[in-house]
């Protein structure tokens, strides 16, 4: 589970997919997959989550890793270069970007 805190010292990485909304469920379950079988059991992988968008017309995920090496490593592996491209022929466009939390508001 995502715990997302202001002195957090990794790597916090925001994708968004532009899809259709009728492929957006399939394109839900290619990305649920790559992350139960492959992303979160990758090195220095620390947690993330998939969201929907009501019109499901987009999917954003957020992702923590201990490292900016650890996440580039994953999206470089063979397996995710090939589950990636097969997402990527489903959706209009979608873009990885690399962040650092720098406020974070709550109770």
């Amino acid at each position: 589970m995502p715990d997302i805190r202001s002195d957090f010292d990794g790597q916090t990485v925001i994708c968004t997919f532009d899809v259709n909304p009728g492929s957006a469920h399939d394109v839900l379950d290619l990305l649920t997959d790559a992350w139960d079988q492959v992303i979160r059991r990758q090195p220095g992988f620390i947690s993330g989550a998939i969201h929907l968008n009501d019109a499901q017309t987009r999917i954003a995920t957020y992702s923590q890793w201990r490292d900016r090496k650890d996440y580039q490593a994953m999206l470089r592996s063979d397996e995710m270069r090939r589950r990636n491209r097969e997402i990527n022929g489903m959706c209009k466009h979608f873009e990885p970007v690399m962040y650092e939390v720098q406020t974070v508001f709550g109770d």
